[in-house]
């Protein structure tokens, strides 16, 4: 009894070892950061996401663990020669990650070295399209050229391109020398360039002045000018009103009235004569009396005419 006990237990011991070999190897646990590669007899069956899967015992098996975490290759560096025949060295370095895992398990043995093959290809490809200045001062579109480029060619292995780097531009002591050179004389061109451009309108701005200073000039004659036109047109239109009242007093007063105006033109002339600085003695005909009595005769003969 004893001994059938014992095989009893034991077989019953095996069965439990077997059920849960089972089990253990029908339920798979995928972490979030991985997918798993299921193959039935050698050949690819399906792809297990994170979480919680039932494959099939002793048929199935996990034959990869694919990361699909976002990585970055180890920096390197390209020898390339520029569109204008200088060789400089770019540094670089790719992002990536894993989108499909069966085909970066059974297309390709060595993502990393492929895409880094291929990268090299298409920054050397980039890179010779452009002058050395070029590639220094337009590395973000370079950049995002070979990022198009690289995702292309990835994208059959099942690989997506997040990002592509050029890290650094690396020239040798004698194109750096020509460089300096060249900058120098550059800063020299712009400097004589500068120089010249002030003397030009230093002499732009003296001429605008000498054209205002003469436009004014020429507006202050016209003003002059209009100013002793209508001085004249004022005093030409007072003698012929003066003029027209003479002859008004003449056809009126006759002979009195003509020689009122001599006289008192006589008149003017002495009280000009007198208030001249220039004169210092002033000599009268005797007869000036006459006069001044003569104007008092004419002006109370013409003031009784008038009555």
């Amino acid at each position: 009894m004893e001994m059938i006990f014992t095989l009893n237990a034991i077989i019953a011991l095996i069965i439990l070892g077997f059920a849960i070999l089972t089990i253990y190897l029908g339920v798979k646990v995928v972490p979030q950061s991985n997918e798993y590669i299921i193959e039935r007899f050698g050949k690819y069956s399906r792809t297990l996401n994170a979480g919680l899967s039932i494959i099939i015992p002793y048929l199935d098996k996990v034959a990869h663990r694919v990361s699909i975490l976002e990585r970055q290759l180890k920096e390197f560096t390209i020898s390339v020669i520029s569109k204008d025949n200088v060789e400089v060295k770019l540094e670089s370095t790719v992002f990536y990650r894993i989108i499909d895992a069966s085909r970066s398990v059974y297309r390709i043995r060595d993502v990393e070295s492929a895409i880094n093959t291929a990268a090299t290809s298409i920054v050397r490809s980039a890179a010779g399209r452009l002058e050395l200045d070029e590639l220094q001062s337009s590395r973000d579109s370079m950049n995002e050229e070979i990022s198009k480029n690289l995702k292309e060619a990835a994208e059959v292995w099942g690989v997506d391109i997040t990002r592509t780097e050029i890290t650094d531009i690396i020239v040798d002591e004698e194109t750096k020398t020509s460089q300096r050179q060249q900058l120098n004389a550059e800063r020299t061109r712009r400097a004589t360039i500068a120089e010249a451009e002030g003397a030009k309108r230093s002499v732009e701005l003296k001429a605008e002045a000498k054209l205002f200073e003469a436009q004014k000039e020429a507006e202050a004659l016209k003003v002059t000018a209009d100013a002793e036109a209508y001085s004249v047109k004022v005093k030409a239109q007072a003698d012929a009103e003066q003029t027209k009242l003479l002859a008004d007093a003449i056809s009126k007063n006759g002979q009195p009235a003509i020689n009122f105006e001599i006289m008192k033109r006589q008149v003017e002339a002495i009280g000009e004569l007198a208030s001249s600085n220039s004169s210092k003695t002033l000599i009268l005909p005797t007869d000036i009396t006459g006069i001044l009595g003569g104007i008092e005769t004419l002006m109370h003969s013409i003031s009784k005419k008038g009555k």
